[in-house]
């Protein structure tokens, strides 16, 4: 059976990372952008790491730029505004496609094995839900990810436990991360 520690990916600098070198971690695994509204979603995230990096825990940051251009600069100045505006520390991967036929296959696997189920209810779920479908018809079947800050939860053998569209409360996020470790 795969996992994610089939899957090798480049860090910020190019340089190939195989995800197996984070085995026996729980991992959790985020599609981000600079300019997003979700872009506060770094300081939860970073309050985790901090919490739980000592007890197996990492987060694996992979900027994306397929929703509305969310996150133009280069690997280096998006890595600058997050160290700069949100103090980050966990592990930046570079900037990548998660969706179409450029897809990241890390991205593909994942969705594959946690496929989408909706935002939710309310009104910002539906204005999403709006404006993602009209940025993801260029996409057809490999629209894998919906939108920006879609974090997908790993256990400690390195399978997908679930997804949290980025409308899920980080609060409930926490929770989770807290249960697999």
């Amino acid at each position: 059976m795969k996992t994610v520690y089939d899957f090798t990916v480049k860090d910020r600098k190019g340089s190939d990372v195989s995800l197996a070198e984070y085995k026996g971690k729980v991992l959790l695994i985020v599609n981000t952008a600079t300019g997003c509204g979700f872009t506060p979603h770094y300081d939860p995230l970073e309050a985790m790491y901090k919490d739980f990096r000592d007890k197996g825990f990492e987060i694996l940051d992979f900027p994306c730029n397929q929703f509305a251009n969310q996150a133009p600069e280069d690997d280096e100045g998006i890595h600058n505004f997050c160290t700069m505006k949100f103090g980050t520390d966990f592990p930046q991967f570079k900037k990548i496609d998660v969706n179409g036929e450029s897809a990241e296959p890390l991205f593909a696997f994942l969705a594959t094995e946690k496929p989408f189920e909706g935002f939710g209810k309310g009104l910002k779920n539906k204005a999403l839900k709006v404006f993602t479908e009209k940025n993801n018809k260029a996409f057809g079947d490999k629209a894998y990810i919906k939108w920006n800050f879609t974090k997908f939860l790993i256990d400690r053998d390195g399978k997908v436990i679930t997804r949290f569209e980025p409308t899920v409360d980080m609060k409930e996020v926490r929770k989770a991360v807290e249960a697999a470790l």
